[in-house]
């Protein structure tokens, strides 16, 4: 005889958790297209309580004012970030350093593609003096020195051997100022495609001024001799 089993329904704690997460995402997304489209200042509680169709009152029952909403826009969006990041893709059989070098930026140009709300929120935020810090700015440049951190460790493994703290430091400099800039301008003309074949142009650069790099270190070794 089959035994019958009894059917788990969710509880009223687990529905309404549920419930509230997806009222969290509504709101976010919401935040997220409107501060892409006005950016921090045109963002309000009204415009993202009728692009989400909820109430006010939800609003503020997730965030406490509109600064920590935006926040929470730029931490979702680096969080995707740094998953497409992550993504391990298979290097082709025999490609060169160069190529796993160029390889390494187009994931990172495929992974701002997909995730660009805290770069572009957070760029318009960090150039801007309030009286009063924006928790969003904040957390922007946390999460900035946070990928500063992380290109130099991945030059650091990348080109050991070859070039010292300094010089890794500056080529990070470098490749972030230069990536900056590069997304400005696909946020400019929209281009995605251009802007992950610039990142190609942009990884054969750095290997350039990294050679450079270590020519000088070299020869100012040689002059303390």
């Amino acid at each position: 005889m089959a035994v019958k089993r009894k059917i788990q329904r969710p509880t009223a704690a687990v529905r309404k958790r549920a419930h509230g997460e997806e009222s969290r995402e509504r709101i976010v997304d919401a935040a997220r297209e409107i501060a892409g489209e006005r950016g921090y200042d045109g963002t309000s509680i009204a415009l993202v309580s009728e692009r989400s169709g909820l109430p006010a009152s939800s609003i503020y029952w997730h965030f406490k004012d509109k600064d920590q909403l935006i926040a929470a826009v730029i931490e979702r969006s680096f969080n995707r970030w740094l998953e497409g990041m992550g993504a391990w893709v298979p290097p082709r059989i025999g490609a060169t350093r160069a190529e796993l070098f160029s390889a390494g930026l187009r994931r990172t140009a495929k992974a701002l593609t997909d995730a660009p709300d805290f770069l572009r929120l957070g760029l318009m935020l960090s150039l801007e003096r309030r009286p009063e810090e924006a928790s969003a700015r904040t957390l922007f440049l946390q999460v900035r020195e946070q990928s500063y951190k992380q290109i130099v460790a991945s030059y650091e493994a990348f080109f050991q051997g070859e070039l010292d703290a300094k010089s890794v430091r500056a080529l990070a400099t470098l490749a972030m100022a230069t990536a900056d800039g590069l997304f400005i301008a696909r946020e400019v003309n929209g281009d995605a495609r251009a802007f992950e074949a610039s990142f190609e142009l942009l990884g054969a650069a750095l290997l350039g001024a990294a050679a450079h790099l270590k020519s000088r270190s070299s020869r100012s070794r040689k002059e303390k001799r």
